[in-house]
């Protein structure tokens, strides 16, 4: 490839050093425990490629990171971005299966671990079959005791990575290397190693600067996991490309984050649609205009997301994406359909709505979304070790999303629900995402999620689980009033459960499969048992 062509710089060891040189003693990240330049953070990275270099790990190795919200972390993932070693992060919230499965299936030998995790590797020790070294992080000195039952791995303290030169790397690794390895949430089932290159990377992070005008001196706060796709590349990774500075905190917080984000003098966000629902739900406050964040993307959006962006003073916009399919979607500011995702960015990418046969469908008609680059390597390059899995997902040459959606005719996109999510009653099919909207517009509910119950009219039931606002109540009689004018009668759900809260990922995505497992329960709520008859 010649050295002239653009994509050469779609790797992290030579995008960080270009904003080195044009913004070098420029903030990039900010913590409550201080302030590292750009050029702090070429340093650490470049210590920590070449340490784990001398531990004798080089390109195209599995590294595994099971780290909280810390600038250390960033030095991780973007250290072995140079060395060319395959960055593999962990939900912080797994634990037995789910993190014997992660840590198995990666085949990584070695392991960066904050401390406090260490109790979770022991509890599963003998079930790890390819792990033979764990690199422990803390917080104060590396001083932690290694429980016993992980006594046969090799330990060794993170500062001992650090205590490497940071001389720059003379080889950065290609734009169309494997980057990072990211499990999917596991919204659906077990969680898939999604293989993420360079070039992806830089262009999912690169489409978060279009969306959000993102620029120098602007400041990124978005308290969001740095496992996740969203908190390393959406934030902190856009921040980089962007000459911009990132926030780093522990994790998101309703009490704190208006707060926070004066603290900091804030300029943009992101919110998980449930994030930014707890918040517009909060009583309001004389000094809600003043936030100094003016631009905030909300993911997915939610009916009365304008209203909650002129209360806080902010411009609103979304976007559409996964781990597998980069975020192909745009939409400018303040769109005035709150439904839409956004149309898609044509110069990267093409896109098509297809049936179950993968023929392309109609304008207006719900089908899968699927979608192809028009460059090399800007879409997943696969799953791990999953051939079988990656053969299903490109069948017919698209890359198939999993998503139920459908386009208008001026080119607009709009989700309707996962695939495995929607529900068919009585020869109707029935959109989730449009039943949950209306279940959230009830002014006493926090959230809620609807999914399928099996029905012995045989295909399915509309099942509702919801969670009411703190203090308030409500009747599921009067809950179906509210809901029968507001949609079709075959969308009315039977079922109702009042719920504390819903099961979710520690990235906010409402884990359907184990409410579908559990289904109807003794504190069920049944519409037509209680004699409730809806009109047509």
């Amino acid at each position: 490839m010649p050295q002239t062509d653009p994509r050469h710089d779609q790797s992290v060891g030579r995008v960080l050093s270009k904003r080195v040189d044009a913004h070098g003693d420029a903030p990039l990240l900010i913590a409550d425990g201080g302030t590292l330049t750009y050029r702090d953070v070429d340093e650490a990275s470049n210590r920590l490629a070449n340490g784990v270099e001398a531990l004798g790990i080089g390109a195209g190795e599995t590294v595994l990171a099971m780290m909280p919200n810390v600038p250390e972390f960033v030095v991780i993932w973007v250290g072995l971005g140079k060395l060319g070693a395959i960055q593999v992060p962990i939900n912080t919230a797994y634990r037995g299966n789910l993190l014997v499965h992660v840590i198995n299936d990666s085949a990584a030998r070695t392991m960066i671990v904050d401390a406090q995790y260490l109790d979770r590797l022991a509890d599963v020790a003998d079930r790890l079959e390819h792990l033979e070294r764990l690199v422990v992080f803390e917080r104060e000195a590396d001083t932690a005791d290694v429980p016993n039952a992980l006594s046969t791995l090799t330990r060794l303290p993170f500062g001992t990575l650090m205590d490497a030169q940071a001389m720059p790397r003379d080889e950065l690794p290609p734009y169309h290397a494997v980057k990072a390895i990211m499990y999917t949430s596991g919204t659906t089932g077990a969680s898939k190693g999604v293989m993420v290159t360079q070039a992806h990377a830089y262009t999912y992070a690169h489409s978060g600067i279009d969306l959000m005008e993102l620029k120098p001196g602007d400041v990124y706060y978005a308290p969001l996991p740095l496992f996740h796709i969203a908190g390393q590349w959406a934030m902190v990774y856009a921040a980089m490309i962007g000459g911009a500075a990132a926030v780093i905190t522990e994790r998101f917080s309703v009490e704190r984050f208006w707060d926070d984000a004066r603290r900091f003098n804030a300029t943009v966000t992101f919110f998980l649609g449930a994030m930014a629902n707890f918040l517009a739900r909060q009583p309001e406050q004389p000094d809600d205009a003043t936030t100094p964040i003016d631009r905030a993307l909300v993911v997915p959006m939610f009916p009365d997301v304008y209203d909650f962006g002129r209360r806080f003073g902010m411009r609103i916009t979304t976007t559409y994406g996964s781990t597998e399919v980069n975020a192909p979607l745009r939409l400018g500011f303040d769109n005035p359909d709150w439904k839409t995702c956004g149309r898609l960015d044509e110069e990267r990418f093409e896109a098509r709505i297809v049936d179950e046969n993968d023929e392309q469908v109609p304008d207006g008609t719900v089908g899968e979304f699927v979608i192809r680059a028009k460059e090399p390597w800007l879409l997943m390059a696969g799953y791990w070790r999953h051939p079988e899995w990656t053969e299903k997902a490109w069948s017919n040459l698209w890359l198939h999303s999993g998503d139920a959606m459908w386009r208008s005719s001026e080119g607009y996109f709009y989700f309707a629900d996962r695939v495995k999510d929607s529900i068919r009653r009585r020869g109707e099919n029935i959109s989730s995402v449009e039943v949950e909207n209306e279940i959230n517009s009830h002014p006493d509910v926090v959230e809620c999620a609807v999914f399928p119950v099996a029905s012995e009219h045989t295909e399915d039931d509309v099942m509702a689980a919801v969670v009411v606002k703190p203090g308030r109540s409500i009747d599921p009689v009067e809950l179906i009033a509210f809901l029968e004018p507001r949609m079709a009668y075959f969308m009315v759900p039977r079922y109702i459960d009042l719920v504390p809260n819903l099961p979710k990922t520690p990235t906010g995505k409402i884990q359907k499969y184990e409410l579908r497992a559990a289904g109807c329960t003794s504190t069920t709520w049944d519409r037509e048992a209680a004699g409730i008859k809806l009109k047509r």
